[in-house]
C-alpha cells in the first residue's frame, strides 16, 4: 500500500492511497490533482472518505465520486456523501484489502470524524503536528477530548493531517513551552524537510506527545509557559488547553 500527499491549494494536503490498481482520496477538496495523479499511474478510484464538512476537504467530491462510494460524518451534511459514519462503524475498502475504523473526534467542527487502520490515521484537521484545529461550531472541551483520545493510540501510528502547518505550530510551541529538546529537534528536522521541497507529514502519536503543546498540557513546562504569557495557568489539563487554544488563536 502506497500513501502519497497530494498537494492541494496553499497547504493541503489530499492524501491518496494506491496498491498500483485502485486508489482511495482522503478529503479531496480539489479534484484536479487527484484526477491527474489517477491518470498518470492508470488507477481506478475505489472510494473517497471525508472527515468534516469544509469546503478545502470536500470540493472535489463531485467531480470525482461517479460509481465510488462516499464515506463522510453522520453528524454533518454534505453533499455526495452516500454513507454517513459514527463512532464503531467501519469501512471496508475491498479493492485495497484494507478496512478503517471510525472514531468521532469533535471540537474543529462538531461532526468531525477520523478513520483508523492499524498504524494508519487519517484525521483532518483535529490534529496537526505540533497544533490541532482551530474550533468551528465545535467546543474546546470537545476538541481536549478528542485529542485525549488520539494520544491513547499506539505511538507508532502515522498521523496523516491535511495541512502544512508544522512550522508555524513548532513557532507557537516554542513561545508555549520554550524548554524542549525534542520539540527543538523535530523542528530542525521541519526545516530541512521544508527547504527540500519535503512535507513534514505524516508525524506519529509518539512524536506529538513529545512535542505538541496541545497534548502536553498536563505538564509543568507548559504550565510554566502559559503563566509566563498570561500571569496565571489553570489547575486543571482542560482549563489550560482552553486558554492554550485561544493564545494560539491570536500568536
Amino acid at each position: 500500500m502506497h500513501i502519497v500527499p497530494l498537494p492541494a491549494f496553499n497547504d493541503n494536503y489530499i492524501w491518496l492511497m494506491h496498491n498500483g490498481r485502485h486508489a482511495v482520496a482522503v478529503d479531496p477538496g480539489d479534484a484536479g490533482p487527484v484526477q491527474d495523479f489517477i491518470a498518470q499511474h492508470g488507477l481506478t478510484l475505489a472510494a473517497i472518505l471525508i472527515t468534516h464538512h469544509h469546503h478545502d476537504h470536500i470540493g472535489g467530491i463531485a467531480a470525482l465520486a461517479g460509481d465510488a462510494p462516499v464515506y463522510g460524518p453522520a453528524r454533518e451534511s454534505i453533499a455526495g456523501v452516500t454513507t454517513r459514519l459514527v463512532e464503531g462503524d467501519t469501512v471496508s475498502i475491498d479493492a485495497l484489502g484494507v478496512s478503517f475504523g471510525v472514531l468521532d473526534i469533535p471540537g474543529h467542527t462538531a461532526g468531525h470524524i477520523a478513520y483508523l487502520a492499524p498504524g494508519t490515521l487519517f484525521c483532518g484537521d483535529t490534529l496537526f503536528s505540533a497544533g490541532c484545529g482551530r474550533l468551528f461550531d465545535g467546543t474546546a472541551a470537545q476538541l481536549f477530548a478528542s485529542l485525549t483520545k488520539l494520544a491513547a493510540l499506539p505511538d507508532d501510528t502515522q498521523v496523516y493531517c491535511t495541512h502544512e502547518y508544522t512550522l508555524a505550530n513548532l513557532a507557537f510551541a516554542s513561545a508555549a513551552e520554550p524548554h524542549n529538546p525534542a520539540r527543538d529537534a523535530w523542528l530542525e528536522t521541519c526545516r530541512r524537510l521544508r527547504s527540500n521541497g519535503q512535507p513534514t507529514l505524516p508525524t506519529t502519536i509518539g512524536r506529538e506527545k513529545a512535542v505538541n503543546p496541545f497534548l502536553r498540557v498536563a505538564q509543568a513546562s507548559v504550565a510554566a509557559g502559559l503563566t509566563a504569557h498570561l500571569g496565571s495557568a489553570p489547575a486543571d489539563a482542560q482549563g489550560r488547553f482552553t486558554r492554550l487554544r485561544e493564545w494560539k488563536n491570536t500568536f
